[in-house]
């Protein structure tokens, strides 16, 4: 009778399979949100090892040391604009200071995303 009802479980378990394959990760404490519960995982396909990097505050820095500092942090994937609306290319990045920055200053991120760096010429 017990190993009928645990075969039994185990062919109802078997079959509500997870939609996602692969191991389940705790996720650090440094990538968790004060808001969030302790028992937050991230699945991750083995195959798949997402690194997170924390983007850090460049506003106000000549745009060159903001570049200098996003890589330093492990964030190469890199936009810049001219923040006056103008269009212009930020060419020679020591004359240009840095004015925005999308994603936000402590974010923790995904290493490989998208970070748009907005900055003025020196004295506008």
């Amino acid at each position: 009778m017990v190993r009928a009802l645990v075969v039994v479980l185990a062919l109802v378990l078997g079959s509500c399979a997870s939609p996602v394959e692969g191991p389940v990760v705790p996720v650090p404490s440094s990538v968790v949100s004060s808001s969030a519960t302790s028992s937050v995982t991230a699945v991750v396909r083995s195959s798949e090892v997402v690194k997170m990097c924390t983007v850090p505050d460049v506003m106000g820095m000549v745009h060159q040391d903001a570049q200098d500092a996003m890589q330093a942090s492990g964030l190469y994937v890199l936009l810049e604009r001219d923040a006056t609306g103008q269009g212009r290319l930020l060419i020679n990045d020591r004359n240009w200071t840095t004015t925005g920055q999308m994603s936000g200053p402590g974010e923790v991120v995904d290493c490989g995303t998208t970070v748009t760096l907005s900055a003025k010429k020196v004295g506008e």
